[in-house]
């Protein structure tokens, strides 16, 4: 891994599998970046069990008493923490909290977060059940910069995914994943080339 490879801090609350994708991303050098520095709200989250594997380091920073997003001190906590290690893009992935002030300033517009539908379709928890639900179609993935609207930052990358007659809420989120999988590394790829600008409500992809 070369010197200015990007410095990755990746967030997450869940099982960490788009973490595990980037990580793996990286190793093939398809991503000139490495994860430095993996953060949960939660102790038992398993993203942090597949960061130790890998030896990535690893905190916790919570719980809050707020369901949705961690008090302001806390917030500021992890500002510290992600500067300590260096990092130069947030990589939000299957992070239930919202990113606030403290976060947004002092990493604007180097937050990114993946989001399973095609945004402004969606947004919220559980995107691939309100699509199921609303009888769509196709859903998707997108790719986002983070900013203080709610899965509302200016979108770098989508992907379409078919929705079968015959498929559950699990069988849909099963196949969303996999392209979040290889949609997420695109985007970070991008970032780590300076190929990401954004222009209002738009990112322009320089060739």
């Amino acid at each position: 891994m070369t010197s200015n490879a990007l410095r990755i801090g990746v967030l997450g609350s869940g099982n960490g599998t788009n973490c595990e994708a980037i990580v793996a991303a990286c190793a093939r050098a398809e991503v000139p970046g490495r994860v430095v520095v993996v953060v949960s709200d939660r102790a038992d989250a398993g993203i942090l069990a597949r960061a130790r594997q890998h030896d990535i380091e690893t905190r916790v920073i919570g719980p809050s008493r707020f369901r949705t997003r961690l008090e302001r001190e806390l917030e500021e906590q992890l500002v510290g923490v992600l500067r300590e290690a260096d990092v130069q893009l947030v990589a939000l992935a299957g992070y239930m909290r919202v990113v606030k002030t403290p976060m947004l300033r002092a990493f604007a517009g180097r937050i990114m977060n993946i989001h399973p539908s095609l945004l402004p379709a969606f947004p919220g928890l559980r995107a691939w059940e309100q699509a199921l639900a609303h009888g769509a179609r196709v859903t998707g993935c997108t790719v986002h910069f983070v900013d203080e609207t709610l899965d509302g930052g200016p979108i770098i990358l989508q992907q379409p995914v078919p929705i079968f007659p015959g498929d559950s809420p699990e069988s849909l989120h099963r196949r969303i994943q996999v392209v979040e999988h290889e949609l997420y590394s695109r985007a970070i790829r991008l970032f780590a080339e300076d190929k990401l600008r954004i222009e209002g409500r738009r990112v322009r992809i320089l060739d």
